[in-house]
């Protein structure tokens, strides 16, 4: 009996079809658990506590260092009493200020969840849903840029060149020191 190419892959296809569906899994298995479906224990814990998850990465690659590293590495940067003050109190009310805003955010983003939990989604619903999550992660990205912004303008240029040499990002690009110093005078 002679078999032909397209009966082969046939037979083929068919023998490795059940294993190549078992093991397709949805990369979201698992977290339909959770209490809120877009947020994992993780990113609740994080935005209760005012942390960062990144949002001020346009400031912190660009040469815009963040006071809760500037406090880190104070010794090294040579802080003076004032600015260790000045970065203190600057962390302490930005933490404070984003995990307000971290709270909103968690509640906006319960709602949306709701609506489909509940069933009760529709197009009018969902825009005012995600238009609120969208507002409130603006404000929240902006609280963190504003806050590298605060932090810089407390800093001398030597020490923001220190600073990114010491975080592993080698030269701090001119425009920041160039704004830096318009910050100054």
């Amino acid at each position: 009996m002679r078999i032909t190419m397209p009966w082969a892959l046939c037979m083929s296809a068919a023998l490795f079809a059940p294993t190549s569906f078992a093991q397709t899994a949805s990369p979201y298995a698992g977290q339909q658990a959770r209490m809120v479906k877009s947020l994992s224990q993780q990113d609740i814990d994080g935005l209760r506590a005012g942390a960062g998850a990144g949002y001020a990465k346009a400031a912190e690659l660009n040469g815009y260092p963040g006071p809760a590293h500037v406090l880190e590495l104070a010794q090294q940067l040579q802080l003076d009493p004032a600015q260790q003050e000045a970065t203190s109190e600057l962390l302490k009310s930005h933490k404070a200020r984003a995990a307000t805003l971290g709270a909103e955010l968690i509640d906006a983003e319960t709602m949306l969840d709701r609506l489909f939990a509940d069933k009760t989604a529709d197009p009018a619903s969902v825009d005012r849903a995600t238009a609120q999550v969208g507002s409130l992660q603006a404000r929240l990205r902006a609280e963190h840029l504003k806050t590298h912004l605060a932090q810089t303008a407390l800093l001398t240029p030597e020490q923001i060149q220190r600073y990114a040499a010491l975080r592993g990002y080698g030269e701090v690009p001119a425009s920041a020191i160039d704004q830096h110093q318009h910050h100054q005078h």
